[in-house]
């Protein structure tokens, strides 16, 4: 696949973790697992839906892959997905090396603007941080990233996906609890978008579902709702979430070959219910600490393993759904600095083309800060920053400028100067403080974390635009009870 650079000016694929042979050997393994371990299939329908595909079903619903039927998905996935924002917004090219970076989680716990807290979400707070993240540049989607405690579980759905799509235009993702309200959210995101195929033409949901329990283990009501989605040409992301030495081995290899397995198993799944079926690779591998057995989201680990898990998915050919940016600090502060760092910027050069959880995430996806957004959003344009490396040229070598100053002369009043400190050639982050010491003490000695507090309170006194025509919204509120969860 060729690279659209204008589209997508942020390519990876700058670092490799695995050689080919590694990746090869990887790839055998899974297929190897597939093809003699298999998979455990819980409902009578996925099997069948597996056995039409050329697997082979055993009476206790043990499912193994022949490796032609990997292959068969494999020649009908699309290596390009297109995710669309509205009004104006550029989609998302899915693909090759191209890179993006959103929110992502299902949080059941924010920090409260005012006062630090950690309180319930609620639906208020859903529609605020789709706002906030309306207006940061360097957050590319926005994936569902609380769950809304006020709203009962039966309409959940549809009230998330109103909030998100009513306050902003990127693309919307989320999950949905059953193939019933899967199928609402598709009916309501359809009235916006104009119709049933002007959705499928340019779709402004997407849907992630966690159809795996590994190890290798289907989870039926999330593979009823996979089913639901793929039937009516939605994207979908394929989330796996093995955890090595719990839901997959402790060494970081076994787990790629476990989670590669995993992958290809959902994709047979999906291309045998619609071949063409737009998905996305999806691992959210992980670690453990062993002292602990909790999750360690922020761990250097989990980011060599979403790192080569991007050059697994690339080998197939197939777009994918990344993780990074998480981190185990229950606040902001340097913990959660450093680890969100080092795990976005390796993610961003091995080249992932969908990566959630880059923004707000807190102690290991348990919470979100909504100045957390504001700094990660500036991590993010520093891992950008990195992707568009730097630019040779004529004009960039400046050979003629460094003539025309001479030894020990001085560039500042140089037009050259003043063309370049004023494009993108230097990324400047909203949070950071570059004053020397008395002028910060002079503002109040601020530390980012409270400076990005303000810009949070800032963005969210803006007044409101209406994003959903008011014709539209009056559709959605005659077909769907939206006063209940009071909107």
């Amino acid at each position: 696949m060729g690279e659209d650079v204008d589209r997508a000016p942020y390519l990876g694929g700058k670092i490799r973790l695995l050689s080919e042979e590694q990746i090869g050997t990887i790839d055998r393994t899974a297929r190897s697992v597939l093809a003699k371990t298999g998979i455990r299939v819980g409902d009578e329908r996925s099997a069948e839906i597996l056995a039409d595909a050329g697997a082979n079903v055993t009476k206790d619903r043990r499912v193994m892959f022949p490796e032609r039927v990997i292959d068969g998905a494999l020649e009908t996935t699309p290596s390009r997905v297109l995710l669309h924002g509205r009004g104006g917004i550029p989609p998302l090219d899915l693909g090759g090396r191209r890179v993006y970076l959103g929110t992502g989680g299902a949080a059941i716990r924010v920090l409260d603007l005012e006062d630090g807290r950690a309180r319930d979400p609620g639906l208020a707070d859903l529609a605020d941080i789709a706002w906030l993240v309306e207006h940061l540049d360097n957050i590319h989607f926005f994936l569902r990233p609380v769950v809304a405690r006020d709203v009962p579980s039966e309409i959940l759905d549809v009230c998330k996906f109103y909030a998100c799509l009513a306050n902003t235009r990127k693309h919307v993702m989320g999950s949905a609890n059953s193939p019933e309200t899967a199928r609402d959210v598709i009916e309501l995101a359809a009235l916006i978008a104009g119709g049933m195929e002007a959705l499928v033409e340019k779709p402004i949901i997407s849907f992630v579902t966690s159809w795996m329990v590994s190890p290798l283990a289907l989870d039926l009501a999330a593979c009823n709702v996979l089913t639901a989605v793929v039937e009516r040409g939605i994207p979908v992301a394929l989330s796996s979430a093995p955890i090595a030495g719990s839901t997959a081995p402790a060494t970081l290899a076994g787990l790629l070959a476990q989670a590669h397995a995993e992958q290809l198993s959902g994709i047979v799944l999906a291309q045998t219910v619609r071949k063409g079926a737009p998905v996305l690779y999806g691992p959210v591998p992980a670690v453990a600490d062993f002292h602990t057995m909790g999750y360690a989201g922020g761990a250097i680990e989990s980011a060599l393993l979403n790192a080569a898990c991007v050059q697994l998915a690339h080998s197939i050919g197939v777009p994918v759904y990344s993780d990074a940016g998480l981190t185990d600090s229950k606040l902001p502060d340097v913990q959660a600095g450093y680890e969100k760092g080092m795990n976005i910027l390796l993610i961003a050069l091995a080249g992932g083309n969908y990566i959630h959880h880059s923004a707000g995430m807190l102690e290991s996806m348990l919470a979100v800060a909504y100045e957390q957004y504001v700094i990660d959003n500036d991590i993010n344009g520093m891992a950008l920053r990195a992707l568009r490396g730097i630019a040779v040229s004529p004009e960039t070598l400046a050979e003629e400028v460094i003539a025309a100053v001479g030894p020990g002369g001085n560039f500042l009043t140089q037009s050259h100067t003043l063309r370049h400190i004023r494009t993108d050639e230097y990324f400047v982050p909203t949070t950071a403080d570059r004053q020397g010491r008395s002028a910060w003490e002079d503002v109040g000695s601020f530390d980012a974390r409270e400076r990005a507090r303000e810009i949070a309170k800032g963005i969210l006194a803006r007044p409101r635009t209406r994003f959903i025509p008011s014709a539209v919204d009056r559709q959605i509120r005659d077909r769907f009870d939206l006063k209940r969860c009071g909107v």
